[in-house]
């Protein structure tokens, strides 16, 4: 037993852990090696990367306690530049004695159980040294745990607080031990980071890791030696990767790989002495971003004499752009920038009063002071406004850019505060409103910096909102929303509830848009307390008393907010009942387009947002766009982590059919961040008044006085209030507020105030022209820098690793614009004097824009830089030198430019990627490799194989690669090289057009060069060089060209100037020659004699072949247009006069089709085309339909009549319905049936062509309208091209003709246009092109008719012969279309039809939907009640059924059709009413009681229509119309429809016309009268006794009250009395709009009062008593009820003891409704007994 014990004893004590834990003991001194290196680079050998290395050797001791001191020897920095492995590193001798200087002396730091604790430095060490001497310290950073081998912990590094992963491998034989230790960057909690220029980035806390596209992780390894005294580091090695994706994808990113390694050399007995200075406390081990300027992403500037660099910067940028150097300019001017933000005030000053009185220089500089964001140039920005230096124009664009750059400290915000009170600020209201708004984006910025936001940061802005309401003013309450929304604080919620009424009753007052701009304040505060924004917006969403905009305003908010799926469905349940069908619209089209998200970000709120909408969509699913919509645009790539999303809310008022409020943003998604990018918003209000006739003086009529005194006896009636026009819009980007206005008309004429110092417009148009007769002439420049992004994170090496992008922007216009009016127009000349004016134009302008965007990855310090860079330019160049001469009196215009004298780059774009390496000491010796090395490496197994016949002769492949177009006239140059190797991809194209007439040729040039051979990814695809431009070259040619010339004649003369051109051109032909002396010349001029030649040759030959066909000749529309759609027969003519090849393949192919159709029979054919034999639809030339059995596979017909049209179509899918035209449905047409001869089909399958077969030119009877003509004069006769355009316009039909053909005597190349209106129902167009337009056609033709039983249109394109480039391009279209249709929900089905055509028909299924089916060769693409956004009345058989007159038009008919469905209709007929929004319900009126039916409630007051039932006849009513000062009476007496106008009979059979001075007609309809008084709002009122009918003007929308309802489109609260109350039914809301008349004098014997529940009542378990909420018809005091009707009414319960009685009793609406009971309303009385004193 006592040997079992020891042996356990033993174990155990053997068994326990060694400790670890390095120590460096006293007396002694640690001799180290350390080296260390980084390299940037791309995955992918042969590749060029950059990188420095770091040696040194270093000693270390420990001197008491947890002190130790580190002294570094012999530092050495290296460079790499080059090619791995082959390239070696260089040293850098002036950058090491730089580092060498400051590692001279010791340096201090503790350490205590293998943990690094504070270090001191000497007090001039620079932060760079510091950093480095950090990433030493850092290798020597362990934590062990005694108890544990495999553990996890939160570690402090130089890279912040990471997760660690410790393992601990222990060789206790060996005393020795190996720990390896892993971290993950991504996964810190306090990570050492700068971002500069990222606020307004918004990162996702809860994506997953995967989708980051930065990721780190380091490793290293330990090796321990330890005995009884301690444990000793041997070695050291630490490993540390950053892969950048910048497109997400895995295998395309770029890499920085850190190393370090630490190996013990010696041990030395003597210690390190103590340094003798004192030293500095440096903090802890983490990283520490220098305080100093941020080196820029741009090449050293080794800083001396910063004013002089920047006077020497200045001069050279001003050079640079005047000789068109823009990229060096570029350069220049970020130079600029960064020398700025060092610069002093006074300084500045001293630059500013050198260079800011010249105005080339003047443009640089307020520029680069903007871009600059430091200090002293925004002191100095706000001095020179103080000062007045800059006009109001310069400090519009300073001042955005200014505050978007400035870096946001104390310094600068106090800065800000100071502009805000700045007198000349305050002057401007446009500058007052970009700096308060710029003051709030301050403010997000610092406090995104910072855990808590300063209280006294946001107090200007809540000073100005507290003012704002104090004063009543709400363009600055609307500013300080704005602000405070831009700051985004929670500090600021508390002020703006102020501004909700649903939290504030007093806020109740102000106008809607301020609580709309309320609720949007809180859009950003939501980031950082969503849980409190959600329920502050639930709550606003929830209030039925705001407006309806201001709820929809809050749902957006709320979404925001990302809500969980309790808050969603709590929403859905609330729009079930909710009676705002606008608010209810919006917000479920919200969460349709939120469920249909792919965003990660917005996966929760998406699938709860599904969910919803199966609540909702039975109810809401099929509102109209009459309502308010969100419309959704987006995508999202999961395998690139990226997309983005386009929104437009559009929010609808009660008041306008059109949105009010239109709310449009793009956002972009990039790994696991978001960005607003860019949001638009435009508002409107009461614009209507600025279409309507003003100045009419309707508070001074009749009828004002006399709504004012009948709004008293209605019962909480009351006007809207008054709303004045204003347009009001804003403008975010990134996510701020940079500027908004409120457009009215104290704001326009502010506007034109400050424009010219006067209010009159005249004065404006007087001074534009005077300006303009001076002349323009100058030189422009706009330079800014787009952005600067920076990523900075810390290395293991101690030096920052930075991810950077950096963009400049620059904006040139130099023009000389001379002009000359002619003649002198007096001073007092009037505005349209000018149209009876010459003027004479001599301009030369010059405009160019380039962009320059740079990009690093890699090293960047203000000593050395090292790493990969991106350059991207884009320029764009072009140069417009012209002479213009306008004759508005005659109606010509001529434009003369000179041809290309030397080549221009039009537009070109530019990239490169390349390894650079730069060092402050030797800035002048840039060491710089493209990341592909340009020649071959000389390894046989990087060749590519290649045939010996091939290889063998030089250029073969560019033989092979020649495109045959070449033959065809075209002028192309083409190269192309592919080289697979080490060495690349090179790809080159030159692609190039002469145009010889105009001296010029366009080339586009791209080479490109990339390593996408490596890897396909877009990174590796980026990665090289790309060239692409496009240039202007001039063309020698053997008449050199003296100036190009572009004259338009509009007018009589056009004729004239054909015939001018068809001689020398330098003769002028008289003027007053008569259009038939130039009849014959002008068609010999324009050679059209030979396109109607070739069209009647083919058209005689139709005719001796299809001999049986009449129709051409009885159709008048056949004598109109045999050459501008020639069929494919024409060919056969064309082809031999043009030697072209044959033109009737087009009508081969489709005979060939139509036989295998009829399966070989050519007597069982009717007059179809090919086209439509060839599928299942049949030929609407017809008026029997005949159909094919199953596929029409057996050919057998069966043909029925018009009546069973629909029937026989019943059972078929909609793909085989067949159309039939309504212009050959009438009963005179010839009925054709199947024994038609062949040679009729044949004819007939010619499509479209058939129908255009005869052609007229319109020159024999009609003068041209337009004559357009572009020559090149040469010392030879001109070249170029004419256009003549003609016109006829008919009663019934229309025609358009344009000929484009060339004036060189030897090209017959021609263009023919025709269009026409046939007639009513049939429109024809076509175009042909080629030698006398014979080469090539399209021809379509667009016709309504019948689609099965419905109403329908159908438009048909035919292609007999088309270029290849138009097929080749057709086809890339075709390969869409299935995907397309299948995304959109269309059904597709493939089946062969005609080749060279494509049919749309669109059938009217309903008023609010359509079928759609899309015939296209191979394919047939259908879909069935597509909803239309807009009612189309009719129904079906509406357009078939009968003849169409002669004077119908059913293409205007759909313009005016949907134009009336905006307008709104009230129609009472007997006892039925339909309102404005189309409820209809049945009401019986009272008999002589008055009702008012429709009213203007709006503060004009412009209009009355009341209603009574007559006694004596229950189906006859009378109404009364007040208008201005009239007062119109309608009545039936005798069986006739009679007038009264101000009491006074009229007669009917004269129309009456006020003279007021608004317009009103009264005149005679069918049975009855109609009145139409569109300025008053009522566009027709239409009464014969039995029928009423109003239709007011859509710009009433919202404004009207009475019986017919509010035409809001808020059907749920169509039952409104007059004091708002929703009634329960129909019959209380009619009673509700009686008026009250005398009860002794009136005929109407019922008035309204209030009641009370006469039974006992229990409320709340206790008696009470009720009273209605609002009064019920009664008698008057001494009738009695006849008649009653029982009525819903909602009533308030009190005790049964309280005050309250029903005498007096007033209204109330503001109480509670307890209790809904049904009571009994009189209707009829009789008053026997009633008593009355006179």
């Amino acid at each position: 037993m006592k040997g079992l014990i020891l042996a356990l004893v033993l174990t155990l004590v053997g068994g326990q852990k060694q400790d670890l834990e390095p120590i460096f003991h006293s007396g002694k001194t640690y001799l180290y090696g350390y080296e260390s290196f980084i390299l940037h680079r791309l995955p992918g050998r042969g590749l060029a990367m950059a990188g420095v290395r770091l040696t040194c050797k270093l000693e270390i001791s420990h001197v008491s306690r947890g002190n130790h001191l580190l002294q570094i020897r012999s530092p050495k920095l290296e460079e790499y530049n080059g090619f791995w492995p082959t390239d070696p590193f260089t040293l850098s001798s002036k950058l090491t004695e730089t580092i060498a200087a400051c590692f001279s002396q010791a340096f201090t730091f503790e350490y205590t159980a293998g943990r690094v604790g504070s270090i001191f430095t000497p007090e001039d060490c620079p932060i760079l040294c510091t950093n480095l001497v950090r990433g030493i310290l850092n290798v020597l950073q362990i934590t062990i745990k005694k108890s544990q081998n495999v553990y996890e912990l939160q570690e402090d590094g130089i890279e912040g607080i990471c997760q660690t992963r410790y393992v601990i491998q222990d060789d206790s034989k060996n005393n020795r031990a190996t720990i390896s230790k892993s971290k993950d960057l991504t996964d810190c909690q306090e990570k050492a980071v700068k971002n500069v220029g990222m606020a307004y980035l918004r990162p996702c806390p809860t994506c997953p890791l995967k989708i980051r596209n930065i990721k780190g992780t380091v490793m290293f390894t330990y090796k321990m030696k330890y005995d009884h005294s301690g444990a000793l580091i041997t070695s050291a090695t630490s490993e540390q990767v950053y892969q950048i994706s910048p497109f997400n994808e895995p295998n395309g990113a770029a890499v920085m790989e850190a190393r370090q390694e630490l190996s013990l050399v010696d041990i030395k007995r003597t210690p390190i002495n103590a340094p003798k200075t004192q030293l500095q406390n440096q903090g802890s081990l983490r990283y520490h971003f220098s305080e100093e300027l941020l080196q820029m992403p741009i090449p050293l500037i080794q800083i001396k004499n910063p004013d002089l660099q920047l006077t020497e910067t200045l001069w050279q940028l001003v050079q640079n752009n005047e000789e068109g150097a823009t990229k060096e300019a570029s350069a220049k001017f970020l130079q600029m920038v960064q020398l700025f933000r060092i610069v002093t005030l006074d300084q500045i000053e001293s630059l500013w009063v050198q260079f800011g009185n010249d105005l080339p220089y003047r443009r640089w500089f307020l520029s680069a002071i903007c871009a600059a964001g430091a200090t002293d140039t925004f002191r100095f920005l706000k001095q020179k406004i103080h000062d007045e230096k800059l006009n109001i124009w310069e400090a519009a664009v300073t001042l955005p850019l200014a505050f978007h750059f400035v870096t946001p400290n104390k310094q600068t915000l106090e800065v800000a505060s100071t502009f805000l009170t700045c007198p000349q600020i305050q002057k401007a209201p446009i500058h007052r409103t970009i700096v308060y708004l710029g003051y709030g984006s301050m403010v997000n910025k610092y406090c995104a910096q910072t855990s808590i936001c300063p209280n006294e940061l946001l107090q200007p802005l809540h000073d100005l909102a507290t003012e704002a309401t104090s004063k009543g003013d709400t363009k600055d309450m609307a500013l300080a929303l704005k602000a405070i929304g831009n700051a985004g604080e929670p500090a600021s919620i508390k002020r703006i509830l102020k501004f909700l009424p649903t939290f504030s009753p007093a806020a109740a007052s102000l106008p809607n848009r301020i609580h709309a701009d309320a609720v949007l304040a809180l859009r950003k505060i939501a980031r950082k307390l969503p849980a409190k924004v959600r329920e502050i917006s639930l709550q606003v969403f929830m209030d039925n008393t705001l407006a309806p905009n201001v709820r929809m305003v809050a749902c957006v908010v709320l979404f925001e907010t990302k809500p969980a799926l309790p808050t969603v469905t709590a929403m859905a349940s609330l729009l079930l009942t909710e009676p705002s069908l606008q608010v209810a619209s919006f917000t479920y089209s919200h969460m349709k387009a939120l469920a249909a998200g792919r965003i990660p970000q917005l996966y929760n709120v998406s699938a709860a947002c599904n969910i919803a909408i199966k609540l909702l969509s039975p109810r809401l699913d099929r509102l109209s766009y009459r309502y308010s919509k969100v419309i959704h645009v987006g995508d999202y790539s999961s395998e690139y982590q990226a997309g983005a999303i386009w929104r437009v809310y559009l929010m609808n008022s009660p008041s306008t059919v059109f949105p009010s409020d239109i709310i449009t943003k793009v956002r972009g998604y990039y790994a696991n961040t978001a960005m607003d990018i860019i949001e638009v918003a435009l508002r409107s209000q009461s614009l209507t008044k600025l279409i309507r006739k003003q100045n009419i003086p309707f508070a001074e009529y009749d009828t004002y006085k006399t709504l004012k005194e009948l709004g008293k006896t209605l019962l909480g009636w009351k006007e809207l209030p008054p709303e004045d026009p204003l347009v009001s819009t804003y403008i975010k980007v990134w996510g701020q507020e940079i500027a908004f206005v409120d457009i009215d008309k104290d704001a326009i004429q502010q506007t034109i105030m400050n424009l010219t110092g006067s209010s009159n417009w005249q004065a404006v148009v007087k001074k534009v022209v005077a300006e303009v007769q001076r002349g323009i002439s100058g030189q422009w420049t706009l330079p800014a820098m787009v952005g600067e992004l920076r990523h900075i994170v810390p290395t293991v090496v101690g030096v920052p690793l930075e991810l950077s992008l950096c963009g400049t922007a620059l904006a040139q216009a130099a023009a000389d614009v001379d002009i000359q009016i002619s003649p002198p127009l007096p001073d007092n000349f009037r505005p349209s004097q000018l149209l009876e004016t010459n003027m004479d134009i001599h301009a030369d302008i010059k405009p160019k824009a380039y962009f320059h965007i740079i990009a690093m990855m890699g090293i960047n310090t203000q000593y050395f830089q090292s790493g990969l860079e991106f350059h991207a330019e884009f320029s764009a160049n072009t140069t417009m030198k012209f002479d213009a001469r306008i004759n508005m009196k005659e109606k010509n215009l001529k434009i003369e430019t000179p041809p290309c004298r030397q080549e221009v780059e039009l537009a070109a774009v530019r990239s490169e990627v390349c390894a650079i390496s730069r060092n402050m000491e030797e800035v002048d010796s840039e060491k710089k490799s493209q990341l592909l090395p340009k020649g071959e490496v000389p390894s046989i197994s990087d060749q590519p194989f290649q045939p010996s016949e091939r290889s063998s002769i030089p250029g073969s492949w560019k033989q092979s690669n020649i495109p045959s177009v070449i033959s065809k006239g075209y002028q192309q140059g083409s190269e192309e090289a592919h080289h697979h190797s080490v060495g690349g991809r090179f790809y080159a194209h030159i692609f190039c057009r002469k145009f010889e007439s105009l001296g010029c040729s366009a080339c586009f040039s791209l080479k490109s060069r990339n390593s996408a051979f490596l890897r396909n990814t877009y990174l590796h695809k980026l990665v090289g060089e790309l060239e692409a431009k496009i240039v202007l070259k001039p063309v020698h040619t053997d008449a050199d060209i003296d100036k190009i010339q572009l004259e338009i004649q509009a007018g009589s003369k056009a004729a004239s100037k054909i015939i001018n051109v068809a001689s020398s051109g330098s003769k002028e032909e008289d003027e007053t020659s008569l259009y038939k002396d130039i009849q014959a010349k002008l068609k010999k001029i324009l050679d059209i004699e030979n396109v109607f030649m070739v069209a009647n040759r083919t058209r005689h030959r139709r005719r001796r072949v299809h001999r049986t066909d009449n129709t051409a000749a009885t159709d008048p529309w056949a004598e109109l247009s045999a050459a501008l759609l020639s069929s494919a027969s024409s060919s056969s003519t064309a082809s031999s006069a043009g030697g072209k090849e044959p033109r009737n393949e087009y009508k081969k192919d489709e005979i060939r089709q139509s036989r295998k159709k009829r399966g070989g029979s050519s007597k069982s054919s009717s007059r179809i085309s090919s086209g439509r034999s060839s599928s299942s639809s049949v030929s609407s030339a017809t008026s029997k339909i005949c159909s094919s059995s199953g596929e029409d596979r057996s050919g057998d017909r069966h043909c029925n009549g018009d009546s069973e049209y629909s029937n026989q179509q019943a059972n078929l899918p909609v793909y085989k319905f067949w159309f039939k035209p309504a212009d050959e449905q009438g009963p005179g047409r010839q009925v054709l049936n199947s024994s038609i001869s062949a040679s009729s089909s044949s004819a007939n399958e010619e499509g479209i062509s058939r129908a255009m077969s005869q052609p007229k030119f319109l020159g024999d009877s009609k003068p041209p309208i337009l004559a357009a003509v572009l020559r090149a004069f040469l010392r030879a006769p001109p070249m170029g091209l004419q256009l003549v355009l003609y016109t006829d316009t008919q009663p019934m039909r229309s025609r358009i003709q344009m000929f484009v053909s060339s004036i060189t005597g030897s090209s017959r190349w021609k263009l023919c246009a025709d269009a026409s209106v046939i007639n009513s129902h049939k429109v024809l167009g076509s175009l042909k092109w080629g030698e006398d337009c014979q080469d090539y056609q399209i021809a379509t033709q667009v016709t309504t008719g019948q689609f099965a039983a419905y109403p329908a249109m159908q438009v048909k394109l035919e292609w007999p012969k088309v270029p290849s480039t138009v097929r080749t391009t057709a086809r890339w279209f075709y390969s869409f279309l299935p995907g397309a249709a299948y995304v959109l929900g269309y059904s597709q089905r493939q089946q062969r039809g005609p080749s060279r055509q494509a049919t749309l028909v669109m059938a009217l299924t309903s008023p609010r939907t359509c079928d759609i089916v899309l015939k296209i060769p191979e394919l047939t693409i259908y879909n069935r009640a597509i909803r239309l956004p807009l009612p189309f009345p009719s129904s079906p058989g509406t357009l078939i059924s009968t003849v169409p007159s002669s004077d119908q038009n059913v293409f205007s008919q759909a313009t005016l059709s949907i134009t009336k469905n905006l307008k709104a209709h009230c129609l009472v007929f007997q006892n039925t009413i339909t309102t404005f929004n189309g409820i209809e319900f049945n009401y019986s009126m009272p008999a002589n009681c008055s009702h008012v039916l429709v009213q203007d409630c709006s503060p004009e007051l412009k209009f009355l229509v009341m209603m009574k039932r007559l006694e004596e006849s229950a189906d006859l009513t009378a109404i009364n119309v007040r208008l201005a000062s009239h007062e119109v009476d309608m009545y039936v007496s005798n069986g006739l429809t009679q007038l009264k106008i101000n009491g006074v009979q009229a007669p009917t059979d004269v129309p009456y016309t006020s003279n007021s001075d608004a317009s009103m007609l009264i005149s005679s309809e069918k049975e009855g009268l109609s009145l139409k008084a569109p300025d008053y709002g009522i566009d027709k009122l239409y009464y014969d006794g039995h029928r009423l009918e109003i239709q007011v003007a859509f710009w009433m929308a919202g404004k009207t009250c009475g019986i017919c309802g509010k035409y809001d489109a808020e059907k749920e609260r169509e039952y409104q009395m007059p004091s708002g109350y929703l009634a329960k039914d129909a019959v209380s809301f009619g009673q509700s709009w009686i008026i009250s008349e005398d009860s002794c004098a009136g005929v109407c014997k019922l008035q309204r009062k209030f009641v009370k529940i006469e039974k006992p009542v229990a409320f709340e378990k206790a008696a009470a008593k009720c009273f209605s909420m609002e009064p019920v018809l009664r008698c008057v005091e001494g009738c009695s009820a006849t008649r009653t009707v029982p009525i819903s009414m909602g009533f308030h319960c009190v005790p049964v003891d309280s005050p309250l009685k029903l005498e007096g009793q007033i209204r109330l609406d503001q109480k509670s409704e307890d209790v809904v009971s049904t009571v009994s309303a009189h209707t009829a009385c009789s008053c026997q007994q009633q008593s009355c004193r006179g």
